[in-house]
């Protein structure tokens, strides 16, 4: 769907700005006795010979959008292949409801279930609606789902359903058709019929345009187009435009190991109603009026600027003031991590709505994108300049020059120019440390503010030591092989701010509950691990540090000798990269560095008999691998540090990747080879009771 959209909103604005001159009046979309008669090969059909052991495969798929009936309709024809599959007959469909109205409403719900041996099961319940999320940012927008269940479904069965989707008479609504999914697709029609009347298209910051032109960003796969043909104009009707597309034989979505955000690789089309010629002018223009809104709400007003002059003294330098009004705003309350505040609280508090940075000053609290807004209001107060910079996450997809829309915008950052150098921080994203962004967006694309204009443009990335993990162990082993001792957790950089922004959606049970079991899973099977300390955690200048004490066996005996990991660290890592081919590129979420050392007291009857040899490795200029050890006569010490220059990388570069990577397992699964003296006892297995 077109989604025009207005970053700073906080999330994806849910309404098309296009207005009807005139509203269609709606009728029934659907009958629920259209369905597809199966074909004896589909009843009888066992598995696809494209894609082994699938759970289930679209039969058909089609999805038609009518403008006159400001509605969708979808037909969907499955079959099921196993017992997984069967989880396919639990349909959820997925919707926006707004309070204040111009969401949607999903209905016409029809479905059945077709045995193999042709017995037709009716659907007959009745769906019921399901809150999945309530959003931040726009007030009284939900995402709601209706649920069902079709009856009576077994491997082998054919299930098909029904049902339309429409939304409000005033606005017409572009569809976006996503023809892949992780299902394969025997046959897939897609059709939409756009009005013939004369819409406004409402631009950033309110400005309206009459438009009719529709244009469309496609990724299809070969031979497939986007086709339009024109119905015979009769009388004073110019004849109805049709938009359609019909494929085949569409294999499942990518589903490889360290995957670019998914919804950037799959065959899809998204259309748009724009009253632009070229991508060129409608970035330029739309950009105009999107800078020209932001900074009406930015100011800065009155309210930010005594502010700033209270904060920061005349002396200061530029990057002073800048980190003084960096804390102050870092101490606000970011409403994108708490809960929603309601209106009549708000009025209760004596607080008018928000309409520009002196009120979110006022409030002490905003949303992410706003409080980055605060941030550019207060440095421009200061005397500097600063601009906005709307970007596409990059844990969600990648920006699309050619797709003509703001709705791919997500989030805030600012530009703030330091003593004649541009500098990028990122107030909107809680614990994010001064001069830094969140990993999502660096070397992120979007549209930014510049001097005259905007422009569209992407962040700075960030070194791979700005995001670290130190990960030491301290262990003393008795003489049955068993280790007690403590693990020391220190994180920097986008490891931190994960950490933290997880601290924010739980309490400190669930918190160290999911540090537990972040280390158990590194360590080998059977060692306890409890949180002893947690320190800096909302100190986000600071490194992260969790220090768990443990406990229990590390390694394998194979009779006088014990075999213990070089790195327990690494001891639970499987192949990142077990497939010789790959059809997309490797995508790591950021370039970071990993530093192990591991500390082993041993007692005196248990002696080092080998330790793994040094060995560095290198790929290039993109990652580098260096492990040592040494061995006294009353311990062991493994050092590893492992470095990721890089973060995305092209199939052609996969092989020397997939080369680098499996030396460097190879390497890390090399073992510490001990023998215990006659005097010893017997060393125990791994799990066995004292």
């Amino acid at each position: 769907m077109n989604r025009l959209t207005n970053p700073r909103a906080g999330h994806r604005l849910f309404r098309a700005m296009l207005f009807a001159t005139l509203a269609a009046a709606a009728s029934p979309l659907l009958r629920a006795d259209q369905w597809t008669a199966p074909t004896r090969e589909e009843l009888s059909m066992t598995s696809i010979p494209e894609v082994p052991g699938a759970a289930a495969v679209y039969l058909n798929k089609e999805e038609t959008t009518e403008d006159k009936l400001h509605a969708w309709s979808i037909y969907v024809r499955l079959k099921v292949l196993t017992e997984k599959g069967k989880d396919y007959a639990n349909v959820e469909l997925k919707y926006g409801s707004s309070n204040s109205g111009g969401g949607y409403t999903v209905g016409d719900i029809a479905g059945r279930t077709i045995h193999p041996d042709g017995t037709i099961i009716p659907f007959t319940g009745k769906p019921y609606e399901k809150l999945i999320e309530k959003t931040k940012g726009y007030e009284g927008y939900k995402y709601m789902a209706k649920v069902f269940t079709l009856p009576d479904v077994e491997v082998g069965s054919i299930i098909e359903y029904r049902y339309s989707i429409r939304y409000d008479d005033n606005y017409y609504m572009s569809p976006d058709w996503y023809i892949q999914s992780e299902l394969f697709l025997r046959k897939g029609r897609y059709v939409w019929k756009p009005t013939s009347a004369q819409l406004v298209h409402r631009s950033a910051g309110g400005r309206e345009q009459l438009t009719s032109a529709i244009g469309w960003f496609p990724v299809l796969p070969a031979g497939a187009e986007v086709k339009q043909t024109r119905l015979p104009a009769t009388g004073f009707d110019q004849g109805q435009i049709i938009l359609e597309l019909n494929v085949h034989d569409v294999p499942p979505a990518p589903k490889e190991e360290y995957m670019p955000p998914i919804s950037a690789f799959t065959y899809r089309v998204l259309f748009y109603y724009s009253p632009y010629r070229s991508g060129e002018e409608f970035w330029k223009s739309e950009g105009k009026f999107w800078s020209k809104d932001t900074d009406k709400f930015i100011g800065p007003g009155a309210k930010v600027t005594a502010s700033v002059h209270e904060l920061t003294a005349p002396s200061d330098t530029a990057d002073q003031k800048l980190r003084k009004l960096y804390a102050a705003v870092m101490q606000l309350e970011n409403t994108d991590f708490t809960r929603e505040h309601e209106k009549v609280e708000d009025k209760a508090a004596g607080l008018r709505e928000v309409h520009n940075t002196d009120d979110i000053l006022e409030r002490k609290r905003g949303s992410s994108d706003q409080l980055a807004e605060l941030f550019i209001a207060m440095a421009r107060a200061a005397g500097m300049k600063a601009y906005a910079f709307a970007v596409t996450n990059r844990d969600r997809s990648i920006f699309t020059n050619a797709y003509l829309s703001l709705g791919q915008l997500d989030d805030i950052v600012a530009v703030v120019n330091v003593d004649g150098k541009e500098q990028y921080f990122d107030p909107g994203s809680r614990y994010c440390p001064y001069g830094h962004l969140e990993w999502k967006h660096s070397f992120a694309a979007g549209l930014r503010q510049v001097e005259g204009g905007t422009t569209v443009t992407e962040t700075s990335g960030e070194p791979y030591t700005a995001s670290r993990i130190q990960r030491v162990a301290n262990l003393t082993m008795d003489e049955h092989g068993e280790v007690t001792g403590t693990v020391r957790m220190t994180y920097m950089g986008a490891p931190a701010v994960i950490w933290r922004h997880r601290s924010l959606s739980g309490d400190q049970a669930s918190l160290e509950r999911q540090l537990r079991t972040s280390v158990e899973h590194l360590l080998p099977g059977g060692m306890e691990v409890q949180v002893a300390s947690i320190d800096k955690l909302t100190s986000y200048e600071e490194p992260l540090t969790v220090t768990f004490n443990v406990k229990g066996p590390i390694g394998a005996p194979t009779g006088k000798r014990l075999l213990i990991p070089g790195d327990i660290f690494v001891s639970n890592e499987k192949a990142a990269f077990p497939h010789e081919k790959r059809e997309i590129p490797v995508y790591f979420d950021y370039n970071h560095m990993v530093q192990d050392a591991v500390r082993i007291h041993l007692p005196a009857s248990i002696k080092v008999e080998s330790m793994p040899t040094a060995e560095k490795q290198q790929f290039e200029k993109f990652a580098l691998y260096n492990l040592t050890t040494e061995s006294a006569p009353d311990s062991v010490t493994v050092r590893r540090d492992f470095v990721l220059g890089e973060f995305t990388f092209l199939q052609k570069e996969y092989p020397g990747l997939r080369a680098f990577y499996n030396k460097m397992e190879t390497k890390d699964q090399e073992s510490v080879v001990l023998t215990a003296s006659p005097v010893a006892s017997a060393v125990k297995p791994a799990g066995s009771a004292n």
